[in-house]
């Protein structure tokens, strides 16, 4: 903390980069390089830094909060719920989640 605020770091020693390779061969790559905007392998390495502490910060919260195995699980029957009822409506979907996590089975 730093005057209220939440002030996070993050060290990651890696070489990324933004030319050749299969950078330029690969169009999904050159695709995610024209989203980012990044103009220099510096600039990716902040990016790819700030993911990851973005990471370890949803991560901190699971811990401190619900946990990681019970959200996991519950996003887990959401997506299971929605897979097997996808012609069902919302409120059918949202039923048979509250029935699943009810069971015990999944929580």
């Amino acid at each position: 903390m730093r005057d209220g605020d939440l002030v996070g770091g993050i060290e990651l020693p890696m070489q990324v980069g933004i030319v050749g390779g299969t950078i330029k061969n690969h169009p999904t790559a050159q695709a995610a390089l024209g989203m980012l905007a990044v103009a220099s392998a510096a600039e990716l390495g902040q990016v790819i830094a700030a993911v990851g502490l973005a990471q370890n910060l949803g991560a901190l919260r699971a811990l401190a909060t619900e946990g990681i195995q019970r959200g996991h699980m519950s996003m887990h029957a959401r997506s299971m719920v929605a897979r097997v009822l996808a012609s069902d409506s919302e409120e059918v979907r949202a039923e048979v989640y509250k029935r699943l996590v009810a069971s015990g089975d999944i929580r």
